[in-house]
């Protein structure tokens, strides 16, 4: 029987996994330089966890975890975001006490049973950071500044950054009160998810993709219109913030969140020419979460940017595949012995070398080099080790030296230092 992977989930193959280790190293050393530090969670949690913070009444929780019953009768679930497993670390191991203001990141999967489509699977993978202990809207605009930093040392030039406030507790109320008596006024023009939302979680409905439901709400209520003074002033703060920079802002009143814990300012990043599923990152304000989970009640701000999607928008003429700086082709068992030892030398320096463990011949060998894309093939065998001389074969002009073997490791250091 012939197995394939689950569908939704994909094997990063070699060629590829290069590019999610770029992704990943360039925003670690981002991290570092922003005062962030990587904290690692379970992907697997108590399913009461994820339905006190994304909302009961979400499509996540409702149709699309991963939920069991382990051995044990409890109820669990594979993450299908990264804020809540943070958040129970951060209480569990009493983060706050350490530092008054936390800066953490993280680096994973993530698992909802959804369609897949193009940047979107069943298991995906997110970039998160999380601020946890600020609400000034210094602390909004600076992990804005940082997603957009990140985003633009992937090399994603052509983004665009959509911004909104989704209010507070003291202004949420009325807002969802209007938009709940415009929806009811027209039942009819939304599709069977959004009138159940309507009636659930009407703030839902804005995050709806389906075409008919997006042209009934161009004309609904929008939250900003009903901020409090606060969130207002915060909301201009934040704007003022980031004025300076330049940055591709579109004001958007209509843009929520997927989860519910969500307020204050909210932003998504997205990529032009990606099409319809454009998002490659998000996030916002959720003041008020740590407390619902039973921790201090601090405020928060987060987001996450999909490996996935940032993936589809590296250059495909950049060289990701990975190879050796230096191959050495070899002729008799002697020669191999050497070579193997002028391999692991060289490795031990830093130096990406290989060989062929097999008796091939010369020219099976440059073929290989030629496949893994080496700079250098070194040519040894029973001559050049009866004249202690290599021949050093440069294979972007063709042109070819000879060096004393007991010059070779230096030689190869020199060249790799101008590479």
């Amino acid at each position: 029987m012939f197995l394939q992977a689950l569908k939704g989930f994909k094997d990063v193959l070699p060629g590829e996994s290069e590019k999610w280790a770029f992704l990943e190293q360039t925003a670690r050393k981002i991290f570092q330089n922003y005062g962030y530090s990587e904290i690692k969670t379970p992907i697997l949690e108590k399913t009461e966890l994820f339905a006190r913070t994304i909302g009961a009444a979400t499509d996540i929780v409702e149709k699309e975890m991963y939920t069991f019953a382990d051995r044990s009768g409890d109820s669990v679930t594979l993450r299908p975001e990264a804020t809540a497993s943070v958040l129970r670390a951060f209480i569990e191991h009493h983060l706050h006490t350490l530092q008054p203001l936390q800066k953490l990141f993280s680096i994973g999967p993530m698992f909802r049973h959804e369609r897949p489509q193009k940047g979107r699977l069943r298991q995906f993978h997110q970039i998160n950071a999380e601020c946890l202990g600020s609400s000034n809207p210094y602390t909004d605009a600076e992990i804005i500044l940082l997603l957009i930093h990140i985003l633009k040392a992937f090399g994603l030039a052509d983004i665009r950054l959509r911004l909104n406030s989704l209010g507070c507790p003291a202004c949420r109320p009325s807002f969802a009160a209007a938009i709940q008596a415009f929806f009811e006024k027209r039942p009819e023009g939304f599709c069977p998810d959004c009138r159940r939302r309507i009636k659930t979680n009407p703030l839902r409905v804005f995050d709806c993709k389906v075409e008919r439901c997006q042209e009934q709400i161009l004309e609904a209520p929008t939250i900003p219109d009903f901020c409090c003074p606060d969130c207002r002033r915060h909301y201009h703060a934040v704007q003022e913030l980031l004025a300076p920079w330049d940055l591709p802002v579109q004001l958007d009143p209509k843009l929520v969140r997927g989860l519910d814990y969500y307020c204050r300012t909210t932003f998504e990043v997205s990529a032009v020419h990606l099409g319809a599923q454009d998002a490659v990152a998000g996030g916002g304000r959720y003041d008020g979460l740590l407390k619902t989970l039973g921790g201090p009640d601090l405020p928060g701000i987060g987001f996450a940017i999909g490996l996935e999607r940032a993936v589809l928008l590296l250059g495909e003429d950049q060289q990701w595949e990975t190879g050796p700086f230096v191959f050495f082709a070899t002729l008799g068992e002697d020669a191999r012995r050497r070579a193997f030892h002028w391999v692991q030398s060289l490795r031990e320096q830093g130096i990406p070398a290989e060989m062929e463990p097999e008796e091939k011949s010369l020219k099976s060998q440059f073929r290989r080099a030629d496949k893994l894309r080496a700079p250098l093939v070194v040519i040894a065998g029973s001559e050049e080790l009866e004249k202690s001389r290599a021949a050093v074969r440069i294979m972007e002009n063709k042109t070819q030296e000879e060096v004393p073997l007991s010059e070779l490791v230096d030689f190869i250091i020199r060249r790799y230092g101008i590479k």
